[in-house]
């Protein structure tokens, strides 16, 4: 039996795959989705009432597996050997390992060991996302395995939400292309998920230093790029994301930086933007200023000179010089 499935290889250790149920026949969805994944015994059950429906995209490594994607209600069985820390993005779910039962709420999130039988039952239909980790590689960074697993994760734990946004751009970034996802970022992953299940002492260290503060440091970055016309001091954006001000300051000096540059940096790069788009051509220099976010146009200027090595002013004129010459 054929598989209308889509699977891009650019190195030997990475695949990306579509599964799209939809595009098979309905009377022959399960038979296909057990042939597709049966040899890496996993089983699933719809529900009675729904069809199976599955979209989603899986990205596999030897390192990690990302799931991403809708599904029906249905049942999952897991005996492959991954660990997976599944977050429940959809309506109610049970799941069940070593005996627990765990009803989880939308956003919660629970992780699985891959030593023993696990299931999942989502109850509505919905998004979910899954972290695979092969061959138990999640579980020795744990400060206490036994108890992590089969455990409800609250929606509100910060270390699961800095995991939610970091997988999120990840994907937004990487998956739009070539599947390709650095080791870094693979790197990042194992320390978001380790804290969040509950690192051990040398893994939470590490995770602090390594992936965890990358995250921090993203969700801030996106944070201030959604609001970069208003002002933001170091002391509100640090109570906003609940953290001291010396610490988000630690965060933007790790990368040779500071809040405030980065700020106007990017506010630079969005005037300059707004300044070669015909969209913005009738806007005059001191109104894209302002709505980027710049009070003082004499500092405007000065700073867009030192950035660029031209005035506002002198950059569109030679944008409008390069530009064709419309045929009428």
């Amino acid at each position: 039996m054929a598989l209308d499935e889509t699977e891009v290889t650019t190195r030997s250790f990475m695949r990306l795959v579509r599964i799209r149920t939809d595009d098979w026949p309905a009377r022959d969805r399960i038979a296909m989705f057990r042939e597709l994944h049966g040899r890496d015994r996993i089983r699933i059950e719809p529900s009675r009432h729904e069809p199976l429906r599955i979209d989603a995209l899986l990205l596999k490594s030897p390192e990690l597996g990302l799931l991403s994607g809708r599904r029906s209600p249905l049942r999952s069985e897991f005996a492959d050997g991954s660990d997976r820390l599944m977050l429940n993005l959809g309506g109610p779910a049970v799941a069940t390992q070593f005996g627990r039962e765990v009803v989880l709420e939308r956003g919660d999130a629970i992780l699985l060991s891959g030593s023993d039988l696990g299931t999942l039952t989502t109850l509505r239909a919905g998004r979910i996302m899954t972290l695979e980790f092969p061959q138990g590689r999640l579980l020795p960074l744990l400060n206490h395995p036994s108890h992590a697993c089969a455990r409800r994760i609250p929606k509100q734990e910060w270390a699961l939400q800095l995991l939610r946004g970091y997988v999120r751009t990840a994907i937004a970034s990487d998956w739009n292309g070539a599947p390709v996802l650095p080791r870094l970022a693979v790197t990042h992953i194992y320390d978001l998920a380790a804290t969040a299940v509950g690192a051990g002492r040398e893994a939470h260290e590490m995770a602090s230093g390594r992936g965890v503060g990358v995250a921090r440091l993203r969700a801030i970055k996106d944070d201030l790029l959604a609001h970069l016309e208003s002002d933001a001091s170091v002391r509100d954006t640090a109570a906003r994301h609940r953290m001291s001000p010396r610490y988000v300051g630690m965060l933007f000096e790790s990368e040779g930086t500071t809040m405030t540059q980065f700020i106007r940096d990017e506010r630079l790069k969005r005037a300059r933007s707004m300044l070669l788009s015909p969209r913005f051509a009738d806007r005059r220099i001191a109104e894209i200023a302002y709505e980027v976010g710049f009070n003082d146009i004499s500092y405007f200027n000065r700073s867009f000179r030192r950035r660029f090595g031209q005035s506002p002013s002198e950059m569109r004129s030679d944008n409008r010089m390069r530009a064709p010459l419309a045929i009428t």
